[in-house]
């Protein structure tokens, strides 16, 4: 039986925060250093879980010798990832899995870049924790995911294979379902929402409409949660959310724009052109 620790001081005192603010009283790293500090024992191993897809980025990047910089945003050093990826021991089992199925060129779907492979090993990870919180949240995000891969892939008439994560109810409709709203109007009513985000051109507003959405869910799941962990967790969710959309200046806009039209062209044979309010040339 699970013993429910209660932080009245921690949440009381967490400002508070919308997705539209520009300025934050601490980042996401200093507030990741502080729970550390005030947080211990499981509950502080659920907050971590939060910045394993930072790892996951991490790790696939020095696997792939990119030239992306690293995020220090995740639970392991650099040093400790050049080790690991040469003999995995100490980090989760699915990085290890990982590793070693890249190593050995042994893929778990053919089709299935290896981004994807990775996700797809770290949800099943998320399912044996038994959190419900986490569970929940992470199983929306691939939703979410899965849902706007499968419009992309009808639009532009372009096969699934490889593109959708997992093989849930859900993701099985979105393979097979011919329907507008690929039959998911009772097992995931969010579905309407997101076709309607799905017809804006603009792809920064569908990127901001898809974190509101997400937003909502966060508080739907912590309704009846009242100082618990469950709350710190959807707390560093959305300050992620929020940091994220400060740094979005003009350039930096241009470049997560130009970043989204290049993985369209790649996956989906993307010919048309845009500009950063999402006009066509």
């Amino acid at each position: 039986m699970r013993i429910i620790k209660h932080y009245y001081s921690l949440v009381a005192g967490l400002p508070e925060l919308i997705l539209e603010q520009n300025k934050l009283q601490f980042s996401p790293g200093e507030f990741k250093e502080y729970l550390h500090e005030e947080i211990d024992g499981k509950d502080l191993e659920l907050v971590k879980v939060l910045y394993l897809p930072h790892d996951n980025f991490n790790l696939l990047n020095l696997l792939q010798k990119s030239e992306e910089p690293f995020n220090d945003m995740g639970n392991y050093s650099h040093d400790l990832l050049e080790e690991e990826k040469k003999e995995p021991s100490q980090l989760p089992q699915y990085m290890q899995k990982f590793i070693i199925n890249y190593l050995n060129e042994t893929t778990l779907d053919e089709n299935m870049s290896w981004e994807n492979q990775l996700t797809g090993l770290f949800y099943d990870y998320i399912t044996s924790l038994k959190n419900d919180f986490l569970d929940k949240w992470f199983e929306f995000e691939r939703n979410v995911k899965n849902v706007m891969a499968g419009l992309m892939a009808r639009k532009y008439d372009h096969p699934l294979e490889g593109e959708l994560i997992g093989h849930e109810a859900i993701t099985e409709s979105i393979r097979k379902s011919h329907a507008r709203d690929f039959g998911l109007a009772n097992d995931f009513p969010e579905v309407e929402k997101l076709l309607h985000i799905f017809d804006k051109e603009n792809l920064l507003e569908r990127e901001k409409d898809i974190d509101q959405l997400k937003w909502q869910y966060i508080d739907e799941l912590n309704t009846f949660n009242y100082f618990t962990i469950e709350v710190i967790l959807g707390y560093v969710i959305k300050l992620n959310m929020v940091n994220r959309w400060m740094q979005l200046d003009e350039e930096t806009g241009r470049e997560m724009f130009n970043k989204l039209l290049e993985e369209l062209r790649n996956s989906f044979e993307f010919q048309k052109e845009f500009d950063i309010n999402g006009r066509k040339r």
